[in-house]
């Protein structure tokens, strides 16, 4: 194992750093409410944030001008409310995308904090434009260090 790896401690609060920034939901704020990961991380090309939402909570209806929004929940379960009628359901690791002009509403239907992590963009997507440094190439496989 790398000297880095072995001295490599679980990340709370942010850290950035020349051309990266990690932090974890928990080192962004406490108890419930919207915690701004875009503004902590430095995010430039696109919107994210986390709700943390309390147990049988409504978040009430909004829409978008222009952005297109993906939710992914990452713990509870919530109820996503389109155009104020058609419901469904998600779970940990559960997605929804959502057009900028549609109404939505979501709410927590469990009856434990639901953690819901909200990206928001728009311009489209660009293409797959992925490359390895010059002189690599990229195993697969497990970790032998």
């Amino acid at each position: 194992m790398s000297d880095n790896a072995q001295n490599a401690e679980h990340v709370r609060e942010p850290v950035t750093a020349t051309g990266y920034a990690v932090a974890s939901v928990d080192g962004l704020g406490e108890g419930w409410g919207i915690r701004k990961v875009r503004r902590a991380l430095e995010v430039a090309e696109f919107g994210v944030n986390v709700i943390v939402m309390p147990p049988k909570y409504d978040a009430g209806p909004h829409l978008h001008e222009t952005q297109e929004e993906l939710y992914f929940v990452h713990e509870g379960e919530i109820e996503v409310l389109f155009h104020e009628s058609e419901a469904r359901r998600l779970g940990p690791g559960g997605m929804a995308r959502v057009d900028a002009a549609t109404v939505r509403r979501m709410r927590n239907v469990s009856d434990a904090d639901a953690v819901i992590l909200i990206v928001g963009a728009k311009g489209g997507y660009i293409g797959r434009d992925g490359a390895l440094p010059d002189g690599e190439f990229a195993p697969a496989g497990p970790i032998t260090e």
